[in-house]
């Protein structure tokens, strides 16, 4: 089951999620690629793929990637630009491949979204004894004032959508005897846009993309406000977004 926000959020969002969002840093994706042993020719499930900014740094490094990806847009644009990719539709809940079928999983900025519980059981199921799960997020660094402020626009519209940073998706593995603990690291990441891009970044929300045309066009003559008016952003014609990237990774037991 995919939460009501991500499944009419990101069905009207792809083309947005695509420009507005950053790929995952080399240095994160490396760090990740060598916990979870990923090589050329290794079997690697990436789990809600979307339009497939992570699929496309698994993809680079020879393994063999199947992207699972459950709204029907965003997999469709995964497919077009990655062809590389075995793309099919499913859940984390209820993942369309046969058990101990792959070397790793990945999940990219999704795991918040899923029912814990029941997407660590499928994601055990599916991966190979000592097989190894990953998580990336990218996190915009609230600590710089004008991306406070992109927050501070977006949130009054999140309703009950989850979040990475309240943690509590790590609830799930507490209960959890299927993996060892996680283990992390934390990268730097800046992603450089012009107004529409930052636009687009706001409005590829899932919360923000399922809104009425008309409110959706009042979030993003606000974003530009923002960008117009704030020192730090008036007058450029491209500004870096900032971002932490967060790796976890565990082990199958």
């Amino acid at each position: 089951m995919i939460h009501e926000s991500a499944a009419r959020g990101f069905a009207r969002a792809a083309e947005e999620y695509e420009r507005g969002r950053p790929l995952h840093s080399p240095a994160a994706v490396a760090r990740l690629v060598r916990e979870l042993a990923i090589r050329p020719r290794t079997r690697v499930l990436d789990l809600a793929a979307g339009t497939g900014k992570l699929t496309r740094r698994l993809v680079e490094t020879g393994a063999f990637v199947v992207a699972v990806e459950p709204v029907d847009e965003m997999r469709a644009a995964l497919a077009a630009s990655l062809p590389e990719a075995e793309a099919l539709a499913g859940t984390a809940e209820a993942i369309p491949l046969t058990d101990s079928s792959v070397d790793a999983v990945t999940v990219g900025q999704a795991f918040h979204w899923f029912d814990g519980d029941a997407a660590l059981a499928e994601i055990h199921r599916v991966l190979r004894p000592q097989g190894r799960l990953g998580l990336v997020w990218n996190a915009r660094d609230e600590g710089v004032r004008w991306v406070a402020a992109l927050t501070e626009i977006m949130e009054p519209y999140r309703g009950d959508a989850p979040a990475y940073r309240t943690g509590s998706w790590r609830s799930a593995f507490e209960r959890a005897d299927l993996f060892t603990p996680l283990e992390n690291a934390r990268f730097r990441l800046e992603h450089e846009l012009d107004a529409d891009g930052v636009v687009a970044r706001v409005l590829s929300v899932s919360f923000i993309a399922a809104l009425p045309d008309d409110e959706r066009m009042q979030v993003a003559a606000r974003v530009r406000e923002l960008l117009a008016g704030d020192p730090a952003t008036r007058g450029r014609d491209r500004v870096a977004i900032p971002y932490r990237t967060d790796v976890f990774w565990c082990e199958r037991l």
